[in-house]
């Protein structure tokens, strides 16, 4: 049963589901969560700026959830079985994307078919091949 906060949110805060998912799933999506919630997400990060107390942007975390959740429901719907053999994946690798390139690789095809979406790293030096695409890694479950 996930955690229930006792104490009430105040009544100018709209009420939300979180997410329940644990890290894995959160992790296979973060990159497409970014992409996806952008707008919300700096919206959050400008308020969170304007002021340090934490009631001030509930709203602002409230709209990067349920975008969130939008976006995991769709993920679902659209590509669960990619979507759960790369959590599934990151979770028996401790978390790392480098042991699970071949389910993410699937993921990627599939939540650009269906839903138009890209994995984008943040950072990633133009003009060189983004590290989740590169065919024949360095680095893997077994060094060579």
């Amino acid at each position: 049963m996930p955690y229930k906060d006792p104490t009430p949110m105040p009544a100018g805060v709209p009420a939300i589901q979180e997410l329940g998912t644990t890290s894995g799933p959160l992790k296979s999506a973060a990159f497409f969560i970014g992409a996806y919630c952008k707008d919300y997400n700096e919206d959050f990060m400008l308020c969170k700026k304007e002021s340090r107390d934490p009631e001030h942007c509930l709203k602002e975390g409230r709209r990067v959830t349920r975008c969130a959740q939008d976006l995991i429901s769709k993920m679902r719907d659209n590509c669960l079985k990619e979507f759960d053999a790369h959590w599934e994946c990151l979770e028996w690798n401790n978390q790392k994307y480098n042991m699970c390139r071949k389910p993410e690789r699937t993921l990627n095809k599939c939540m650009f078919e269906k839903l138009g979406l890209t994995k984008t790293i943040p950072g990633s030096p133009e003009g060189q091949t983004p590290i989740h695409e590169v065919q024949k890694p360095i680095y893997g479950a077994h060094q060579k």
